[in-house]
């Protein structure tokens, strides 16, 4: 695994760590996607797509939920393991790459200053692999990555 050492990068994903818990918490987020685009062209190369279903009962009332942090945890690794075995399926990206995270919210969410509005950043005629879900005490979380079919661009 590749760690960071880009100060900049570092200071970008706390920032969206942070506000994500907080929309996450307060039961406001819906999806998260991650955007691999060519730096080149800024085109879309791949799309990772991450759908979250809150229990507002949990978020709102109180209610609990039983689940066991371990079969939590035995969920997340399998995920984990479906991403990182997807470099068999996945084409190669053999170009300088750039990355955004898109965060779709409920409308009513104040959204900070230092964000803004974005076109959902979709590949056209893309292939596409769901994933394992995974589901928390509070959330569902369904993964689906999309990328571009070069196989259309050959004919």
């Amino acid at each position: 695994m590749l760690l960071t050492e880009d100060e900049g990068v570092k200071t970008f994903l706390a920032n969206l760590t942070a506000q994500l818990s907080e929309w996450l918490e307060a039961g406001k987020l819906q999806r998260v996607v991650l955007v691999i685009m060519s730096k080149a062209t800024s085109e879309v190369l791949e799309r990772w797509n991450f759908s979250i279903e809150t229990d507002c009962e949990v978020v709102e009332k109180g209610v609990s939920r039983e689940k066991s942090d371990k079969e939590i945890m035995r969920e997340i690794q399998a995920i984990m393991r479906q991403i990182a075995s997807s470099i068999t399926y996945l084409p190669c990206l053999d170009e300088p790459c750039i990355f955004d995270v898109l965060a779709y919210t409920d409308k009513d969410v104040a959204v900070p200053f230092t964000w803004v509005e974005s076109d959902p950043k979709l590949i056209a005629n893309p292939q596409m692999v769901k994933l394992h879900s995974f589901d928390t005490k509070i959330h569902k979380v369904d993964t689906l990555v999309s990328y571009k079919n070069d196989e259309w661009d050959e004919q």
